[in-house]
């Protein structure tokens, strides 16, 4: 049986740049997909067919049970969307931006009031609820659009690059927000380009590049097939290597490798910071002298490098809509 976000084969073209070719997604209820990627990879494609904003040329799609083509309005009824940008009335004030949106879905005056109150202390900004928007921060703007997202209690939420700009305060404060939404049985779908992100919040995690899935499994299983943790040591001394070596190999979890000119060795391990500090402490008492020590994990680009023989390059492709005379990013 499908879960909340089901796709199957999903192709979207504009013009000349095909932004999904064949995307396949499967959610189950009550858990998050990380959709993984850099800009231009496919991610706020596949998020805007996915919420009937874009209708895909080929592919079936199902949320909340609802066909994405077929049954388009039972799905919006169904979904909160939170994109890259605060999409807020600036001339309002974040209660009345809230409470307009629990009126545009026919909430009664008083629930939509009451509603407000709650996601201004939920989201900590009740204490700037009677000032316009206009005149909050960044992280204040992005806080009150995913409270207007969640007037209505969706049961099925999408997040594009919720953080994106956010200092880590304010990301923290998402992350613990987000947390609390599937824990009370909702199911997300969140694009992002940080690993870490992905690391925090996702279930499962589907890594796309160029508009395909190239790869999909838990954070663990993705940081495995890049090699995991690394523990670096750089010796002060050369003739300190082979004994280096000897060190790392005894705590490594595979082959230690060695970069003579920069006396550099690198051994992949389980463990992290405490087993850095047990790295450290055996060192010392063999006599090595250090001049850098460290413990590396995988990062977006440790990702892609693994599972594409490319790095992840940050660039939006732009490409025109169809039916439109305004450009679209294929994000």
């Amino acid at each position: 049986m499908p879960g909340a976000i089901y796709a199957e084969g999903l192709v979207k073209t504009f013009g000349d740049v095909k932004a999904l070719d064949g995307v396949d997604l499967d959610v189950p209820q009550g858990t998050v997909l990380g959709l993984l990627g850099p800009n231009g990879a496919g991610k706020t494609t596949a998020v805007r067919c996915l919420t009937t904003l874009l209708r895909p040329d080929r592919g079936r799609a199902v949320v909340a049970g609802f066909d994405v083509l077929r049954q388009p309005d039972d799905v919006r009824r169904s979904i909160g969307l939170s994109g890259q940008f605060a999409a807020v009335d600036e001339y309002l004030t974040g209660r009345e931006n809230l409470q307009m949106v629990g009126r545009l879905y026919q909430m009664r005056a008083g629930a939509a009031k009451a509603r407000a109150a709650e996601l201004l202390d939920r989201f900590d900004l009740a204490d700037a609820a009677d000032r316009t928007a206009k005149t909050y921060s960044g992280g204040m703007r992005r806080r009150l659009d995913l409270a207007a997202a969640l007037v209505v209690s969706p049961p099925v939420m999408f997040m594009d690059e919720p953080t994106t700009g956010l200092d880590p305060r304010n990301r923290q404060l998402l992350w613990e927000v987000i947390k609390q939404l599937v824990s009370d049985g909702t199911t997300l779908l969140l694009t992002t380009q940080y690993l870490e992100e992905a690391d925090h919040l996702a279930h499962d995690i589907a890594v796309v590049d160029h508009g395909r899935v190239i790869a999909r499994g838990t954070s663990d299983e993705l940081k495995a097939r890049t090699g995991g943790e690394r523990v670096e040591v750089v010796v002060h001394e050369r003739d300190h290597i082979t004994t280096a070596q000897e060190v790392l190999s005894g705590f490594g979890k595979g082959e230690t490798t060695v970069e003579q000119h920069t006396r550099k060795l690198t051994v992949p391990v389980t463990g992290g910071a405490k087993l850095l500090a047990e790295v450290i402490r055996e060192l010392d008492a063999r006599g090595i002298e250090i001049d850098d020590i460290g413990l590396r994990r995988p990062t977006l680009d440790d990702v892609f490098l693994s599972l594409t023989g490319h790095v992840a390059e940050a660039k939006a492709e732009e490409s025109e809509t169809r039916g439109q005379g305004k450009k679209e990013t294929v994000g």
